[in-house]
């Protein structure tokens, strides 16, 4: 690959205010050098014999795209996603499959000094042919790969062919014949032939191998764009704002380029930058002399009360835009832009009372991190757009969410995705794609990873809101604490157990930790997720990040969540099932709406998963009547386990600051822990989300026979508000009533009020009353909380509350507005197939109280209100 070496290294110093006379004015609407998409003329077609009737024909292909879509869209294989097809399909990953086109090249192109092909993504093994010449080998799906090409191309038609490899096939020889095999998360997955996982050693996306979540689909193909790109004199092969001091006064940044000539040249380049509605600002000239290939220069910058970059809901997300144009005499040589917010960004890790802290302070501020984990939009990362990006973070955002961690056992998003964070202002905790699987240690391996490092790096440091690179995903934990890689280690010897830890070590510790204190310097990183950084084993309460999943895995109760106080809790997790519309996207007998059916267990991944909700459900709720209700309660069963545990991190700021739940979102239809399911359609969790992330909560905690209300406020300035707090029966009859006067501070948790238990329901039925928790700032509701008394099936719930509800025109949208005499848990509003957004769902009606909710629909009011379905807590129980 070209541009991975440097020639020389030239810093040039310019003083900004010194140049402006000189380049004020100079136009920067300069070509680059041109560059073509070749996604057009496709065709694929099986490799050999894979005993599947006519797939060795020739079929029309879509680039970007991978074998999985072009078999569907050429009507060769049923839907992946619908029933188990899966298991039927597993075939496809097995065989080996060719691409080509035939593209046009004219003399024009052809008269450039160069003409370079550029693959931005292939998976994962192929050979590449240009006019039957060979021209490269791949072995790294996250790779991007430039060749040279003009001396292959001529006039006319031009034909590029790609050979891809199984990566399973390819890999298994290889595999047999090492003294030992790497335990692997793919292994507890069916597919993987003679049980040998080949995952640990495919720079492959670890998730295409099946997870507790996803299906088995092992793709093959183009799946990122091809391009072809012609240049003379030199390109900007990358251009990087360094952002080494920012203040709200100053701020000390660098412009770094690395350009590669094609001879020794004198160049001019041009700076300036500008931002939102605001002039350009020129930066600096300078005339340089380049040498033939890739040269480093760069540029000091000064930026006098620079607008910054926030996270949401701590200021704006300023944005600048950085231009460099290049002139080689008076021809437009080359021009870049960059896009990048400004913000001073710490991993503050110091000493205290409960350990080590673990806290993003941004300008200054310690951020509390509210989010969710991503996983990868779909099991075919070609059908994932911009516009599913945008949905699903703005979704996070609508929920009061400023982080995501994008997990390590995908792949590394488009920009469009890291755009979409940075104008929302949502950080991103960005892991390199290691899933959870130990890493062999030899040089191709180590080296392959290191350049796929630096490109990612390269590609994605620009982006503000990218605030830590993380190593992996749960290797080191699992290496410590799985009961499998138990079992591996005292399968071989000690000396070989040494070596297998220092493969990790200079790996995570060293190759990846220097890549980014190189490229990316100051954003931090941390080795994997859950760590201390090597300091103590992961999974500590006492120092760095915790993934706690005893709720859920080992069956343990959801209030075992309040016993917990890490430091940054970046996994904990509960699964539910998707509506019932997206379930019958895959099923359609009447057999299939079982959980035991043969298509449930098919679209449920964690083994014993849908019992295991069943279980928990019967911990706590009545036994639903259908399955209908079933999956209605397992939503709401869901969004309650979860809310403890948001709830509880955040009443513990500061010793915990950060909450982050597994996961937002899903890549096909299916029982998961996803809080949006694959169609974009919110989970109960998804709108309790909204609440318990809100900027202010008010959080009662009942233990040991007291009842203490926390309110928390991430707000940056002071609050004055009033607790209102009201003891009522189901019929809405008033037990209690109470307001106090509370003055809270920024950035804080506290217990404002605490109860006995026993004498606050001295005349109260435990089983037939419930408190009403309103915290009130200016008048206006912002935050409100109930506390019931005893597990849900013991309570007297009204059997089938009556609820009135009015469907009415508002502006462009719709209202709908609800009141029930006697208390509504958990009001669910459904409209059958109809699409309609609901402001908010799954909340409790207090008795005699109007809730109006606005409704987003093309759908007409009639059809709304021939549709709407109004579901209560208790009519889902038999």
């Amino acid at each position: 690959m070209r541009g991975t070496c440097s020639r020389f290294l030239r810093c040039l110093r310019t003083t900004a205010f010194l140049l402006f006379p000189a380049i004020v004015g100079l136009p920067l609407e300069a070509a680059e050098p041109s560059s073509r998409n070749l996604d057009s003329g496709w065709q694929f077609r099986a490799i050999g014999n894979p005993d599947k009737p006519g797939m060795t024909e020739w079929r029309p292909a879509q680039v970007p795209g991978v074998v999985h879509t072009d078999l569907l869209r050429n009507g060769l294989i049923p839907d992946p996603f619908d029933r188990d097809n899966e298991f039927r399909l597993q075939w496809i990953g097995q065989t080996d499959w060719e691409y080509q086109t035939v593209f046009q090249v004219d003399s024009a192109a052809l008269g450039h000094d160069h003409a370079d092909l550029v693959f931005d993504g292939l998976d994962t093994f192929a050979d590449l042919y240009l006019n039957d010449q060979a021209i490269l080998n791949t072995d790294n799906m996250f790779r991007r790969w430039r060749v040279p090409a003009k001396a292959l191309l001529k006039p006319g038609a031009n034909t590029l062919r790609i050979a891809f490899h199984s990566a399973v096939e390819k890999m298994v020889p290889y595999v047999k014949s090492l003294p030992y095999v790497l335990p692997s998360i793919s292994t507890n997955n069916f597919g993987n032939e003679d049980n040998i996982a080949t995952a640990p050693y495919t720079r492959k996306a670890p998730y295409q191998y099946g997870w507790d979540w996803g299906p088995r689909f092992l793709t093959e193909g183009i799946w990122r764009p091809i391009r072809l790109e012609t240049w003379d004199a030199l390109r900007i092969e990358n251009f990087h704002i360094h952002q080494q001091k920012i203040t709200a006064d100053i701020a000390s940044i660098t412009a770094e380029f690395e350009i590669e000539a094609s001879r020794p040249t004198t160049a001019t380049i041009i700076l300036a930058h500008d931002e939102t509605s605001a002039p350009r600002t020129a930066d600096g000239t300078q005339t340089l002399q380049l040498d033939a290939g890739i040269n480093h220069v760069s540029f000091s910058i000064r930026i006098s009360t620079p607008k910054l970059w926030y996270p949401v809901g701590y200021g704006p997300q300023n944005r600048y835009r950085f231009s460099a144009l290049i002139r080689v005499g008076r021809e437009v040589a080359a021009r870049a832009e960059v896009r990048t917010g400004l913000r001073s960004l710490e991993l503050r890790r110091v000493s205290d009372q409960w350990g080590k802290s673990f806290e993003f302070v941004l300008n200054g501020i310690p951020v509390f991190a509210k989010g969710a984990d991503v996983i990868p939009f779909d099991s075919f990362p070609n059908r994932v757009t911009a516009d599913v990006h945008r949905k699903t973070l703005e979704a996070a955002r609508d929920a009061h969410m400023n982080m995501v961690r994008e997990w390590g056992g995908g792949y590394y998003e488009s920009d469009d995705f890291f755009d979409i964070c940075d104008e929302l202002g949502i950080m991103v905790w960005q892991e390199f794609m290691f899933g959870g699987d130990m890493v062999p240690g030899d040089t191709w391996f180590q080296e392959n990873v290191r350049q796929e490092a630096i490109e990612q790096i390269k590609r994605l440091r620009d982006h503000p809101s990218i605030v830590i690179w993380c190593g992996n995903n749960e290797v080191e934990t699992g290496w410590h604490h799985w009961r499998e890689r138990q079992d591996f280690k005292e399968s071989i010897s000690a000396e070989t157990r040494d070596r297998v830890w220092q493969d990790y070590v200079i790996l995570f510790a060293d190759i990846l930790k220097s890549a980014v204190n190189q490229y990316t310097d100051p954003v931090p990183y941390w080795p994997s997720s859950p760590s201390a950084n090597f300091e103590e084993i992961p999974d500590s309460p006492d120092n760095g990040d915790m993934h706690y999943w005893a709720v859920w895995h080992q069956q343990a109760p959801a209030s075992d969540y309040t016993l917990q106080f890490p430091r940054f809790m970046s996994e904990f997790g509960f699964q539910s099932f998707p509506e019932m519309r997206t379930i019958r996207t895959f099923a359609n007998q009447p057999a299939d709406f079982d959980i035991r059916s043969t298509v449930m267990q098919a679209h449920q991944k964690n083994k014993g998963g849908n019992e295991r909700i069943l279980t928990y459900m019967l911990r706590e709720y009545r036994q639903p009547k259908d399955f209908a209700s079933f999956v209605y309660l397992s939503q709401v069963q869901q969004a309650e386990i979860i809310k403890i545990g948001a709830e509880h991190l955040r009443r513990q700021r500061p010793r915990t600051m950060g909450s982050l739940y597994w996961q937002l979102n899903d890549c096909w239809p299916v029982a998961s822990w996803a809080s949006i399911d694959y169609y974009g359609r919110w989970k109960a969790l998804h709108y309790y989300a909204r609440r318990f992330y809100d900027d202010v909560l008010i959080s009662p905690l009942l233990h040991d026979d007291m009842l203490e209300i926390y309110v928390v406020s991430d707000k940056l300035e002071p609050l004055s508000g009033t607790i209102h707090t009201r003891l009522l029966d189901f019929s809405g009859n008033n037990l209690l009533d109470q307001t106090k006067v509370v003055q809270i501070p920024a950035q804080s948790s506290a217990i404002y009020l605490s109860f006995n238990t026993a004498e606050l329901l001295r005349k109260a039925d435990p089983d037939g009353s419930f408190l009403v928790l309103d915290l009130e700032v200016g008048g206006k509701r912002v935050s409100r909380n109930l506390q019931f008394f005893d597990v849900t099936h013991n309570l007297e719930l009204p059997v089938a509350p009556n609820i009135e509800a009015t469907l009415s025109k508002a502006g462009e949208g719709y209202t709908v507005t609800l009141k029930s005499p006697q208390l509504a848990r958990s009001v669910y509003l459904s409209f059958g197939d109809l699409d309609v957004h609901t402001a908010d769902n799954y909340f409790d009606l207090i008795p005699g109280e109007l809730v109006t909710v606005a409704l987003k629909s093309v759908a007409s009011l009639d059809q709304l209100k021939s549709a709407l379905k109004i579901t209560s807590l208790t009519e889902a129980f038999r």
